[in-house]
């Protein structure tokens, strides 16, 4: 539900060419169920002239109520369509999880 929701708002948001919402949230030391932590492509001619950052501000404005409301993480990966182009239409793969949550603390 939450997944559909980012890319419905992200359709509205950008003239993407390409868009990819992919839920990696089972990737995650998070309960089972939780959509908390996403990887987005967004491919569109609207970041022509933009830097990265300006990009990923643009992406965390449209989410700024997901991203209250329990997603944790954004792996933001944002194209022009003539960069995505030149990737091949490939996009690197997400890290591992670091296990943030299941530290322990030394008392």
């Amino acid at each position: 539900m939450v997944r559909q929701e980012i890319e419905a708002k992200l359709q509205a948001a950008f003239k993407s060419s390409h868009l990819e919402v992919i839920d990696e949230s089972y990737r995650h030391n998070v309960p089972a169920g939780s959509e908390s932590h996403f990887k987005i492509i967004v491919v569109s001619n609207d970041f022509v002239e933009q830097r990265m950052l300006n990009r990923h501000r643009s992406i965390y404005s449209v989410l700024a109520k997901e991203l209250e409301e329990g997603v944790h993480a954004l792996a933001l990966h944002t194209y022009t369509e003539k960069e995505w182009a030149e990737l091949g239409d490939a996009v690197l793969a997400s890290p591992e999880c670091r296990g943030g949550s299941t530290t322990t603390s030394i008392s």
